[in-house]
């Protein structure tokens, strides 16, 4: 309908500029917002809770909007906003009250914001491929049940539910991204360097675990691509090509950096040396199949592997 006969002046949806909120605009943010540049195509649109990020935002291109995913009310102005939503955003620590460490209180107030008024047409989050639980060093696909063994794992797979039930129910095409380790040499904390450099210690190869990776650099196309791709209520592992057990991906990092490798000890040995997040880590082993992210999200990653990512 031409806007001339719109009763309300709008342009048809067609004619309109995309308009995509993320929601937990960190360093994956930033690499998101940068992949749908030019300015023009997309308007980029970010909430935040903090006013000494408005500048930054800005300079990158992002229209900031102040708002706090722990504060319901500040999120009004959410609603009917943007057509595409990437939560980026982590559950709070512990929520408060029973059952706390079960839930994320963040995306139901999201969720609830965003469906007062103008759904958005996709919304992708990204979660944890902790959600799995320990698999045994199996080859997991998306298929498979969800068991978390943590509180913050346990909290993502709440996550999960919450958006596909309040939005995905509502007729929006919700897709969940699960995400392991995620890397690069320009991310903060984003190498193994300042490890190697403390010499913290891994585990001896015959009780290592399988880990899994992902460079920030393709996680955020695999982002852009599920915003327009993704399909509705779909789950999608997101990982490299490598096989690699974690006292391997060290081993790695260390020949490249021309650092010592870490020592190995037994896992008993390490519940005396490391800390029980460090600990947690190594209680799960699992390698993922990311197919369905080449196949559906046609996602050809850039860096197939820590070698090269790492480089």
């Amino acid at each position: 309908m031409p806007a001339s006969q719109n009763p309300r002046g709008a342009l048809p949806a067609r004619f309109r500029r995309e308009r995509v909120l993320v929601v937990g605009c960190g360093d994956i943010g930033l690499r998101v917002a940068a992949a749908l540049q030019p300015p023009g195509r997309v308007r980029v649109l970010a909430l935040t809770s903090s006013p000494g990020r408005v500048p930054l935002l800005r300079a990158r291109g992002i229209t900031p909007l102040q708002g706090d995913l722990d504060r319901r009310a500040s999120l009004a102005r959410l609603a009917g906003l943007a057509t595409r939503v990437l939560h980026l955003a982590p559950p709070p620590a512990v929520s408060g009250g029973p059952g706390a460490e079960e839930r994320d209180p963040r995306s139901t107030a999201l969720a609830r914001a965003l469906r007062r008024r103008g759904l958005p047409r996709a919304l992708v989050y990204a979660s944890t491929s902790g959600v799995y639980g320990d698999c045994g060093g199996a080859l997991v696909a998306e298929t498979r049940p969800v068991r978390p063994t943590t509180a913050r794992a346990r909290r993502r797979a709440d996550a999960e539910r919450t958006l596909r039930r309040h939005l995905g129910r509502a007729g929006v095409r919700v897709s969940v991204l699960r995400v392991p380790g995620i890397y690069a040499p320009d991310r903060p904390g984003g190498t193994p360097r300042e490890r190697l450099l403390r010499g913290t210690p891994v585990l001896e190869t015959g009780e290592d675990v399988y880990t899994n990776h992902i460079h920030a650099d393709d996680l955020a196309r695999a982002c852009v691509a599920a915003l327009w791709r993704g399909r509705s209520q779909r789950l999608y592992n997101v990982a490299d090509d490598s096989v690699l057990k974690m006292g391997d991906y060290f081993d790695l990092a260390a020949d490249l950096y021309g650092l010592p490798r870490p020592p190995r000890v037994s896992r008993s040995q390490a519940r005396g040396l490391l800390t029980p997040q460090l600990l947690s880590f190594m209680g799960e082993s699992r390698r993922l199949d990311a197919g369905r992210m080449g196949r559906e999200l046609r996602v050809v990653l850039r860096h197939p592997t820590p070698a090269e990512g790492l480089r």
